[in-house]
């Protein structure tokens, strides 16, 4: 059964669902990204949370994000540590 603790946050009056995941996601073609975070968003709105899912994985010290061009600025931002102080909810199916 998959689990995952994500950060349900309200960022400039919309919501974001962040998923830390392993830093293997990253090495994933985009295809295969969108895919695994079509998954995520149907689950997200299964478990009655409403917002964008933005997956976001670490590699060294450098935090990396999937996210649509208007959340980019926020991401950038994030720090990692920042992305898991937020983790407020957990998800699982």
């Amino acid at each position: 059964m998959p689990r995952f603790k994500v950060a349900h946050v309200k960022e400039q009056g919309a919501d974001l669902i962040i998923f830390p995941l392993d830093p293997a996601f990253g090495s994933k073609n985009n295809e295969e990204q969108q895919e695994i975070i079509k998954e995520l968003q149907t689950h997200t709105q299964g478990a009655g949370l409403a917002g964008t899912v933005v997956p976001i994985w670490k590699k060294g010290d450098c935090l990396f994000f999937n996210a649509p061009r208007n959340w980019h600025p926020f991401l950038k931002k994030l720090s990692w540590n920042d992305a898991i102080k937020n983790i407020n909810k957990e998800i699982y199916w």
